[in-house]
């Protein structure tokens, strides 16, 4: 995937309703500052310029987000109907995300179910940023779950690297991010959560990308999967020496997941391995419970890479 232009979007799923694209990296959704000279919302004009709808403010309707620096899979709808359509999977956390990425050293469990709760660093100088509930100045800290999966161990430019499938389960700002860091593996070339070696010149991107996306609206259920972008053939940095799980057992498992059901209570920590074991045990008291579905009440649509 070559770096942003306005002529060189991808389309990777196409009908009356929507569109999905293949985001490149260091791409802005859309913008208003005029010094902003590559959005998606410019590159969409350019290429659509018969979809643009002048009652919205960006001319499209972007149904989540993703980081600029983070690339994949970012659905659009058509219409005002089928922006509600999208709204309301996403509200009732039917949208089944999947992410590809690079991180730092080599994760040892093949599987890792990553719970810090996730809020805002009110640190001076770190406001822009989010953090996990132990770190001093977290404010409004809220629970996060997101299920990691290795799929390779090697080596990135030289230094150890695992190559990993995560699947947030929840949608807090910057999740992804935030909870490999927290693990001890933040993303290769993150610079706001990476660990500060002096090695992430290295990288020519962040190493996270949006790379199988899920809406099941009533009309029609979206479903596409991306590209791989972390192969040697398109990074020769990139060196792979063990494999550990299979990607495309992985993207059988989910396309073969049911939908949840609407308002399903709180997503446990389901796996990914076929078939998938029990999801995390039920909450012990009616507080609990109370308690967990308030701050689901809470959800928004906010970037969880």
């Amino acid at each position: 995937m070559e770096p942003g232009s306005v002529e060189n979007l991808s389309i990777v799923y196409r009908s009356g309703d929507f569109l999905v694209v293949n985001k490149h990296w260091d791409v802005r959704i859309d913008s208003k500052a005029w010094c902003e000279t590559l959005t998606l919302q410019k590159q969409l004009r350019h290429r659509f310029p018969e979809l643009a709808d002048p009652d919205t403010c960006y001319g499209f309707r972007f149904c989540h987000q993703l980081d600029f620096s983070t690339s994949g899979a970012l659905c659009v709808a058509l219409n005002k109907a089928a922006a509600g359509s999208a709204y309301r999977c996403f509200k009732e956390r039917r949208v089944t995300k999947a992410y590809l990425a690079l991180v730092r050293g080599h994760v040892q469990e093949s599987q890792v179910t990553i719970s810090y709760a996730i809020g805002r660093n009110s640190t001076e100088g770190r406001a822009h940023t989010m953090c996990i509930e132990s770190t001093q100045g977290c404010k409004n800290p809220k629970p996060s779950l997101t299920e990691l999966v290795v799929l390779e161990h090697g080596l990135y430019a030289g230094d150890p690297v695992s190559k990993v499938l995560l699947k947030p389960l929840t949608g807090r700002t910057h999740q992804l991010r935030v909870h490999c860091s927290a693990l001890g593996h933040p993303v290769v070339g993150d610079l706001t959560y990476g660990q500060a070696t002096g090695r992430e010149d290295q990288p020519f991107r962040m190493m996270l990308h949006a790379f199988y996306l899920r809406i099941p609206t009533r009309a029609e259920c979206v479903e596409v999967c991306t590209p791989d972008p972390f192969l040697p053939s398109l990074d020769a940095c990139w060196d792979p020496h063990t494999l550990v799980q299979s990607l495309d057992q992985l993207v059988q498992a989910l396309q073969a997941a049911p939908d949840p059901d609407p308002m399903d209570g709180d997503p446990g920590p389901c796996s990914f391995s076929m078939p998938p074991p029990p999801c995390s045990k039920p909450l012990k008291t009616e507080a609990q419970q109370a308690s967990c579905l308030q701050w689901l009440s809470e959800w928004t649509l906010e970037p969880d890479n």
